[in-house]
């Protein structure tokens, strides 16, 4: 079974990334069951699916420290949804800042840098995407949804592999935006092979205190 959650603010595309997800696990015969908070999405506040793939699911949500997987599309939105994540879960960050309405996770100032210094300290599976490589590779910001889809699938993450991905791709995607979200797959593909330049994976982090 895979327990995934997906943090962003709104307008990010999280909703298309758990419907991406969705669909090609359903391919392989897996049962499905979400929920997402979406009604902040119009306001640019936070915006969280919770995606469960296995069988014999009952419940769509998933509790604290039950998600394998956190896929977030900012640093704040990873550490808000830091408390849903397993000992031994991974986690997918893009690391460009958006300042959602719902302010920073803690009340106070919003300070990426350490936002990312902490999940290094907490999360002892981390891949951090950084921002400008990945947003010049993706042709912008629309298609980093599927560029965290291609990390996560190819560095088997999730219960489909990169193909598996590219079929829901081709089924989601109209046919005038299905090149550019191929090309974001595969540029996020090459950071799960380990990229140094685009892409950095902490195995090893220590543990540490909230800053």
């Amino acid at each position: 079974m895979l327990n995934l959650i997906i943090a962003g603010v709104g307008g990010q595309g999280t909703v298309l990334l758990s419907r991406l997800v969705g669909q090609a696990a359903l391919d392989k015969g897996f049962d499905i069951r979400g929920s997402e908070t979406i009604g902040m999405a119009q306001r640019g506040g936070s915006v969280v699916s919770h995606v469960r793939v296995g069988a014999d699911i009952h419940s769509p949500l998933i509790p604290p420290k039950g998600a394998g997987l956190i896929i977030a599309f900012e640093p704040g939105e990873a550490v808000r949804a830091l408390p849903f994540l397993s000992a031994d879960g991974a986690m997918v960050v893009f690391d460009r800042p958006v300042h959602a309405a719902s302010g920073a996770p803690d009340g106070g100032a919003y300070d990426a840098a350490a936002m990312l210094a902490y999940l290094r300290a907490q999360v002892g599976r981390l891949t951090v995407v950084e921002g400008a490589r990945a947003l010049a590779a993706c042709g912008g910001a629309k298609a980093i949804n599927v560029a965290l889809l291609g990390v996560a699938a190819a560095g088997g993450l999730l219960p489909f592999d990169l193909a598996d991905a590219e079929r829901a791709l081709r089924a989601r995607i109209p046919a005038r935006l299905l090149d550019m979200n191929l090309r974001a797959l595969a540029y996020g593909a090459s950071l799960a092979d380990g990229t140094p330049a685009d892409a950095y994976t902490d195995t090893d982090a220590p543990r540490g205190d909230r800053p």
